[in-house]
């Protein structure tokens, strides 16, 4: 008599990880483990936008995901198969035309640029026309990427 054995090499459920259709552009909310110094293990959302997707379903295959916090860009490249991660949630869709969103970093950083360069405007005193450059605020600007 032969038993079938099967024995499972990680928590994760692959087949489920594998299915999940989130590409470039979408909005996706990953729910990530973290241990505690008391030992006990609390999740964490990290939400933001899906930049890159690498290595497509294999064993090594990861997806980098990237958010504005506090006026700061923050990114994360997570493992697909990570047992670290709980749950991946798709938030939003996208329909993007390129596979790696890169360029994403560099319109961010202009549009901040854009909105605290100088403000110059003409000025009349007397006959005479003068340049006067008002500064803008410099408070921090949130950028949506």
């Amino acid at each position: 008599m032969t038993m079938k054995t099967t024995i499972k090499f990680t928590p994760v459920d692959v087949a489920s990880r594998k299915e999940l259709d989130f590409s470039t552009g979408d909005v996706v909310c990953v729910w990530n483990k973290i241990k505690e110094a008391d030992g006990k293990i609390r999740l964490q959302a990290f939400e933001g936008m899906v930049l890159a997707r690498k290595h497509g379903a294999e064993a090594g295959a990861t997806f980098t995901v990237r958010k504005v916090a506090s006026g700061v860009g923050v990114e994360r490249v997570f493992p697909l198969y990570s047992v670290m991660i709980d749950k991946i949630e798709l938030i939003r869709r996208a329909r993007t035309r390129r596979s790696k969103l890169y360029y994403v970093r560099d319109k961010a950083l202009r549009d901040v640029r854009r909105k605290l360069k100088k403000d110059t405007r003409v000025v009349k005193k007397g006959s005479t026309t003068t340049m006067e450059a008002a500064v803008v605020e410099e408070t921090p600007v949130e950028v949506e990427a």
